[in-house]
């Protein structure tokens, strides 16, 4: 299911030249917690230490677990991931098992920062991040840096009979606008790759 987005459009005001910005501004983000190749999350069997262990999703995407052998986790929620390993072990091997599921790190969902930043680099996705956030990871704007012309680029996905399908869009971010108050807030999302350009005077 898609992430569920409240929408608004920010407009961008203030001295100099300035045009509306087409970004999308939310105020709630829905998070995508389906897990993906190489992320790491913690499962605990209650009093059976046995069975429980920190896993890394395979390029398979499966773990290997104790007694029930192949789960597939790639694309579910810890919370499914919960119910298919206490349904097949309540399946013959443990009397009302209690599972729990806990994501450690997210290594599959990242934001990559490029151009005019001080240290260009691929960051760890965290809930809530803003585009401030993702830019100062990456050690913030180099002196040349056209701070209200941010480019992000995120894949779209379809909904309805394009469920299936994914766009690339982009959109530029006014973020030195945004940090003084005059644009609305713009967040990442798992994916996004943030482009800084250079300036041209």
């Amino acid at each position: 299911m898609r992430p569920a987005l409240l929408f608004t459009f920010g407009v961008l005001v203030g001295c100099g030249p300035q045009r509306a910005s087409d970004y999308p501004t939310q105020e709630v983000y829905a998070e995508d917690t389906t897990l993906g190749q190489r992320d790491e999350f913690e499962v605990r069997v209650f009093r059976h230490d046995e069975m429980s262990g920190t896993y890394s999703v395979s390029e398979q995407g499966t773990i290997n677990f104790p007694e029930i052998g192949i789960v597939e986790v790639r694309g579910r929620t810890p919370e499914q991931i919960e119910r298919e390993i206490q349904t097949r072990l309540a399946d013959g091997f443990l009397v009302d098992p209690t599972v729990s599921v806990r994501v450690k790190e997210y290594k599959s969902k990242t934001i990559s920062v490029f151009g005019q930043v001080r240290k260009p680099t691929t960051i760890p996705y965290v809930v809530g991040m803003s585009i401030a956030d993702a830019i100062s990871q990456a050690g913030g704007f180099t002196p040349m840096a056209s701070k209200d012309a941010v480019k992000v680029t995120r894949n779209e996905v379809g909904e309805g009979a394009d469920a299936s399908r994914s766009k690339k869009v982009s959109f530029n971010v006014p973020v030195e606008a945004i940090a003084n108050g005059k644009a609305q807030p713009f967040y990442m999302r798992p994916g996004d790759t943030i482009f800084v350009p250079e300036r041209w005077y």
